[in-house]
């Protein structure tokens, strides 16, 4: 919507995007923690493992992926595969947000219905970044825009399968719901925040990703 509005998006608009998704990620996993930790002290250790799980299957995404050059790219210098690898690499962080959205919709309808937004905001946010690398690749505005859509199917599709496997082994929930968290907030401190810092001013992206991490935690109660 932005590139069909205005032709062009500066790159302090896509710095402040991408601290706008972290504040978004950070509080959806925030509430994810919150949300184990409100069973017996033996969930705290598997959130913690669970956790540990989430930041080794984002780590292994961007290795696999080979993108951690993509923000230090000047403009015009896209190299021709770049395009390809941001989109599988979206599609693969789009798996942990489902996940994200499954175990909150088994700890209560509402909590899943409250990350469903939180991250939907996060995923404009992104699709914004995405849009920029694509179109920088070359592609028309329509397909890039059907590429961001494509990321996100995983994304619906895990949130469907996580539900589905953590409300018939209730055990599981722990884990899913400490997966979902490290991997988020991972994803924020080794991408998206350096991303934005690169992109804007630091004052204008530490207000952004305060304001938007605190929406959250406000509003959670809400929900709750």
């Amino acid at each position: 919507m932005p590139y069909a509005l205005l032709g062009r998006v500066p790159m302090r608009a896509l710095g402040l995007a991408y601290a706008l998704a972290s504040g978004l990620m950070l509080g959806a996993g925030y509430l994810l923690l919150e949300a184990g930790l409100k069973d017996r002290v033996q969930s705290a250790l598997v959130l913690m493992a669970g956790g540990a799980l989430g930041v080794l299957y984002t780590y292994w995404t961007h290795w696999f992926s080979r993108t951690g050059e993509v923000e230090s790219i000047p403009r015009g210098e896209v190299p021709p595969g770049l395009g390809f690898k941001i989109v599988l690499l979206n599609a693969l962080h789009s798996a942990s947000e489902g996940v994200a959205i499954g175990a909150g919709m088994a700890v209560s309808p509402r909590m899943g219905i409250f990350l469903a937004l939180s991250l939907a905001l996060h995923n404009i946010a992104e699709a914004v970044t995405l849009t920029s690398v694509l179109l920088r690749r070359g592609l028309r505005l329509g397909e890039a825009a059907m590429l961001c859509v494509i990321t996100n199917v995983p994304q619906v599709l895990l949130a469907v399968s996580a539900f589905a496997v953590v409300s018939a082994a209730g055990g599981l929930l722990p884990w899913a719901l400490g997966f979902a968290s490290g991997a988020l907030v991972y994803l924020v401190l080794t991408e998206l925040l350096p991303g934005s810092y690169k992109q804007a001013s630091h004052t204008w992206v530490a207000a952004a990703v305060s304001l938007s991490t605190g929406l959250v935690v406000l509003l959670k109660g809400f929900f709750a």
